[in-house]
């Protein structure tokens, strides 16, 4: 053997174009029988609704009239906000006496963060403390980082309740 490369040499069929087939015209039956009365009253586009008589058009017409001469109230201009205030031990007036799944959540993630920053403890470090999530969790359950949660109702009416209040 050699070290020259062999020639190949490529044979090529030629393709004969392809004679394309008439398509299939779909069949159409078409039947002259009578529809009966109800299927007269059900149009195919309205999914089988009946069509409104010129009574019930009018019905809604004058509903809908009734509808938009409503006056719209974005703001009761009779409501003023109140702030429900935290007298004593156990006087958490709006939510749940504890602290909410939410509410711990913002607090570690919030106390986290400054701690990582550089924020010093308020606490002394235990030793099985490995990250500032544990060291902000540990100073939740003393409760000694000094947060106030404030609680909103829909209508504007808050409680603002110091963190050693809750259970």
């Amino acid at each position: 053997m050699s070290d020259e490369p062999e020639e190949v040499s490529v044979d090529t069929e030629e393709v004969q174009p392809v004679e394309e087939e008439e398509p299939i015209a779909p069949i159409v039956v078409e039947t002259t029988e009578a529809q009966s009365e109800e299927e007269e009253e059900v149009k195919p586009g309205k999914k089988g609704k009946k069509e409104l008589s010129a009574e019930e058009i009018a019905e809604q017409e004058r509903l809908r009239k009734i509808i938009d001469a409503r006056e719209i109230i974005d703001i009761d201009p009779v409501h003023e906000v109140v702030e429900y205030e935290t007298t004593g031990k156990g006087k958490v007036m709006i939510g749940p006496p504890t602290l909410t799944r939410f509410e711990k959540a913002r607090i570690l993630g919030a106390r986290a963060l400054q701690l990582s920053l550089g924020a010093p403890p308020f606490i002394s470090v235990p030793k099985d403390v490995a990250t500032s999530l544990d060291l902000a969790y540990a100073e939740l359950e003393k409760r000694v980082i000094p947060i106030t949660i404030r609680r909103v109702l829909p209508n504007g009416d808050f409680q603002n309740i110091p963190i050693d209040l809750f259970d």
